[in-house]
């Protein structure tokens, strides 16, 4: 062995050792591209394996070169090319087995394996090129071999498959395992010279030619050519690779700063998190590396939905949604998720880089955002119920409605918006009431009060309102609310207790000096008719006539006091109204045919059963009737209609009359309130009062010009 050292040429083995060095770091970089990146992988896998394997045959050519300076003229060039084509072929064999993501030992074996027969090949078949002969001590070369496949199962090793040297750490683990590699090839080249027991030329004709002879250099200076392209274009690959690296960088750091990133394989196990991931999670990196998500499940999502998911990505989908995990602590937090699946050439993915931001804050916000909505849809749907509520804008364009505005309006919600609620109005309140109103709640000030409005069929009704301004920024209104509940009832029971109170006042009154008043009216009626015995001057009877007369009026009058002071009760019996109102007409046809008054009685049936004071009755119909024909100075014409309504009798006698104003007639039925000229109202109060006892209500319409109708409403008694 010491003989061949001794036939070294130092400088060739220097430079052979330099550019295996050279080779195998640029084979192992590029080789290493394709295990992490899917575009360029066929380049990168050949040009690794080209650039190994090259480095390789140098050694072993550049070392026979070395020791046998003189057998470079007998090279046979066939056999040197075998030798190059032997090295890359099986070099690419051993890169081909170690090229997955996820090796198993046997396959770094495999790898091993061919790489030691890359060496051997190129060293034997080097050896034959050289036309020497050798022959092989069996237990050295087989110690030989067995140094050269350990020295490649070590590299590959801690280069692909211990997870103690990581892939953060290649800034020294390439050089070493280059190193080692190199180490390997060299040690392969001494060894196996070593295990040579003979070594020389099987030609016999020996050339002397100088040791710097034309072919030496010739193939010193392509193996520099072929070392310096692939140097070159690892160099403009590594330039690419940086400024890919960069950007990559500093996404990366865009994406660690502000979102949860992990990487798992196509199994789902994760093989990255970033720092994000376990801030969030509490979870160690270690402690996750190689598990799946179900560490973080929550229990909250189905089976079936992780199945859709899966579904998804494994078709090279991309999956987005909001996911709920649980942390190490315990504690839910919501992710909003999107899984991004890498594909290969084959279309199957090898990798799923899932991106996700922290939304637990915001589906708090929108928990408390749902809970404060179905409590304004409550109140809403309360309100709804209960209330009478619409929207307007700033100059009081009505904006929304509800239900029940329509329902009492009568008008469709699609008449009532874009109209101000002049719509609504009824003539009763001044001007000046609607000024203030809009004035108070101008200044963003609450308004509250009691308004009168007319339905679109013309019916009056009564709303107690609350308007609420909503205010800008700047203090000025935007929208108002009006909040009303109906309150026609409770006017128009306010209304009757006000009439009873007034009853109470006449009947205190008329309890004090109705029995005053009617001694002097007999004493003064009686002194009256005893003048007209004696009287016999026409102007003089005329006179007393007419002091019999008012004292008569005065008289009537104070009978209606007395019937209120002294109300007698009611004694109701079944009666059918049709012939008691037949008696009553027919006590003013004569008064009807003198002031060209036409009279007409509508029934449709003969019998019209109601309990009732047939004379209280009467007196009834005969105010109404005799009003009626006060009401119509030039002739015209009453009609009496009598029908059932449901549980109720309404009898509704109209004229054809001057008519009432409407500011007048709210008033109808109070004491002392007349339209005539001659009248004290007492008349119509007492008629109210009669039928109220009898458990109805009259009604009263008018219109000017065009006449009056007083409808009597009492309940219906079915015949026996």
């Amino acid at each position: 062995m010491l003989d061949i050292l001794q036939l070294f040429n130092p400088m060739l083995i220097f430079v052979a050792m330099v550019l295996t060095f050279i080779a195998s770091y640029t084979g192992l970089d590029l080789f290493s591209l394709t295990r992490s990146t899917e575009s360029n992988k066929g380049f990168l896998f050949l040009g690794g394996t080209f650039s190994l394997g090259v480095g390789i045959w140098i050694m072993n050519f550049i070392g026979m070169v070395a020791i046998n300076m003189n057998g470079s003229a007998t090279y046979h060039i066939p056999l040197t090319v075998l030798s190059l084509v032997f090295g890359i072929a099986f070099t690419g064999m051993s890169f081909y087995c170690v090229i997955d993501m996820k090796l198993k030992f046997r396959q770094l074996l495999l790898g091993s394996f061919f790489m030691t027969i890359a060496v051997l090949s190129i060293h034997i078949t080097g050896m034959y090129a050289m036309k020497m002969n050798i022959h092989y001590n069996p237990v050295l070369f087989s110690i030989s071999t067995l140094l050269i496949f350990c020295s490649f199962v070590f590299s590959y090793w801690m280069l692909f498959y211990s997870k103690s040297f990581s892939r953060f750490n290649e800034i020294w683990i390439m050089p070493i395992s280059s190193l080692v590699i190199t180490g390997a090839i060299i040690e392969g080249y001494l060894l196996l010279l070593r295990a040579s027991s003979s070594l020389k030329a099987s030609g016999t004709s020996q050339q002397t030619s100088n040791p710097e002879t034309y072919l030496i250099y010739l193939v010193f200076f392509v193996s520099i050519l072929i070392l310096s392209g692939l140097i070159g274009s690892r160099t403009i690959t590594g330039k690419m690779l940086a400024v890919s690296n960069t950007n990559l960088s500093d996404i990366k750091s865009a994406l660690d700063e502000s979102s949860i990133v992990t990487i798992t394989d196509p199994d789902g196990k994760i093989t990255y998190v970033n720092d994000k991931f376990v801030e969030i999670s509490k979870y160690e990196m270690h402690e996750v590396l190689g598990k799946t998500h179900n560490l973080l499940n929550s229990g909250v999502h189905s089976a079936q939905f992780f199945k859709d998911l899966w579904d998804t990505v494994s078709s090279g989908e991309i999956w987005r949604g909001e996911i709920c995990n649980r942390s190490k602590e315990g504690k839910l937090y919501w992710v909003e998720t999107t899984i991004v699946p890498f594909l290969n050439r084959e279309g199957a993915p090898y990798q799923f880089v899932s991106i996700r931001s922290d939304i637990t804050a915001l589906k708090t916000t929108e928990k408390h955002l749902k809970e404060t909505l179905k409590e304004v849809s409550d109140i809403k749907f309360a309100l709804d119920q209960s209330s009478i509520v619409a929207f307007t804008d700033e100059k009081g364009i009505i904006t929304n409605v509800n239900d029940r505005f329509c329902e009492i309006s009568k008008y469709t919600r699609e008449e009532i918006i874009g109209q101000t609620h002049s719509l609504l109005n009824s003539m009763h309140h001044t001007k000046e009431f609607f000024q203030e109103l809009w004035k108070t709640i101008g200044q963003g000030k609450v308004w509250k009060g009691e308004i009168q409005n007319k339905a679109k069929d013309g019916t009056l009704y009564w709303v107690d309102t609350t308007i609420v301004p909503f205010l800008k920024e700047n203090g000025k209104p935007y929208q108002y609310l009006a909040i009303r509940n109906d309150i026609t009832e409770r006017k128009k029971n306010e209304e009757i207790m006000h009439r009873q109170d007034k009853l109470a006042t006449v009947g205190q009154l008329a309890a004090g000096v109705a029995h005053e008043i009617r001694n002097p009216l007999t004493s003064m009626r009686g002194y009256t008719e005893f003048l007209q015995l004696d009287e016999t001057n026409k102007e003089r009877q005329e006179y007393l006539e007419i002091i019999l007369d008012e004292i008569d009026r005065v008289n009537n009058i104070v009978e209606d006091f007395m019937m209120l002071a002294k109300p007698k009760a009611v004694v109701l019996e079944e009666k059918n109204i049709i012939p008691l109102i037949k008696t009553v007409l027919s006590l003013f046809e004569f008064e009807a045919r003198k002031k060209n008054i036409h009279i007409y009685f509508e029934f449709n049936q003969e019998n019209v059963i109601v309990d009732c004071d047939e004379n209280r009755l009467k007196q009834v119909l005969i105010n109404f009737v005799k009003n009626g024909i006060d009401a119509i100075p030039n002739g015209g014409e009453i009609r009496i209609r009598v029908r059932t309504v449901g549980q109720n009798v309404h009898v509704s006698i109209h004229d054809t009359g001057i008519g009432i104003p409407k500011d007048k007639l709210e008033k109808i039925g109070e004491p002392f309130f007349t339209t005539k000229k001659k009248g004290n109202g007492l008349g119509l109060m007492v008629s109210f009062h009669i039928i109220e006892s009898h458990n109805g209500k009259v009604d009263v319409e008018s219109e000017l010009n065009k006449g009056t109708t007083f409808t009597i409403k009492l309940p219906a008694k079915t015949a026996s």
